[in-house]
């Protein structure tokens, strides 16, 4: 990575409210400044339903999630890993094996999570299996995190439409995983598009998100 983007990379700061994933409560070691102490969690109401999906820099998959007609809450994240109340020096580390995640709450009767998901791998290049376009490592790569067997079965079907279809350079790499836990990012990370826009236009620029995502999706139709 150049110079200019590790100044710029996506500094990292958890998905559900019904079983088998839980929500990881506030660390006590982050506690001293608000901004640094993880961000509350905004439970699902009536007629709303969560999505958690990986996708590279979670600042640039909050923003675009937020663009999404029927999305209610985004909140960033860390899921997947093996260490309780992870922090951004943790994740970064590559040692927690949390990948960086967004948690979306949105609307049932706007959408379905079949679009919720079509979404998502349009936003994305689910062919990289080292990270997602400039970041690389563990904590970069993709994934969708379903909250139970109905989200798992759609998440499977989807995945398999979109290689049947072959529009793809090749086969979906994103793998299919189980929710455990989603822990929320620190305050700071959350809306960073809309607190500080100059940085994360240079970073998103920087790290060639949107030129990427045209081509591996250029053969859509």
């Amino acid at each position: 990575m150049s110079t200019l983007l590790v100044l710029l990379a996506c500094t990292l700061g958890s998905p559900a409210d019904a079983a088998p994933g839980k929500d990881g409560k506030a660390s006590a070691k982050t506690a001293v400044d608000p901004e640094k102490a993880p961000a509350d969690i905004p439970k699902a109401g009536p007629g709303q339903a969560v999505a958690v999906f990986a996708g590279g820099c979670f600042w640039c998959l909050e923003s675009d999630f937020d663009k999404l007609e029927g999305v209610v809450h985004t909140t960033s994240g860390y899921a997947g890993g093996h260490v309780d109340n992870p922090t951004y020096a943790d994740v970064t580390s590559e040692t927690s094996g949390h990948k960086e995640v967004v948690r979306v709450v949105y609307d049932t009767k706007t959408l379905t999570y079949d679009q919720v998901l079509d979404y998502f791998w349009h936003h994305i290049d689910p062919l990289d299996v080292g990270g997602q376009f400039c970041d690389r490592g563990d904590s970069y790569e993709s994934a969708v995190y379903t909250v139970d067997e109905a989200q798992k079965k759609a998440a499977f079907a989807s995945k398999a439409a979109l290689d049947a279809r072959k529009v793809l350079a090749g086969p979906i790499a994103t793998p299919i995983l189980p929710l455990d836990t989603f822990w929320a990012a620190e305050n700071y990370h959350q809306d960073f598009h809309d607190k500080s826009p100059g940085r994360y236009l240079s970073y998103r620029m920087g790290c060639g998100r949107d030129v990427r995502v045209a081509e591996v999706w250029a053969n859509e139709k």
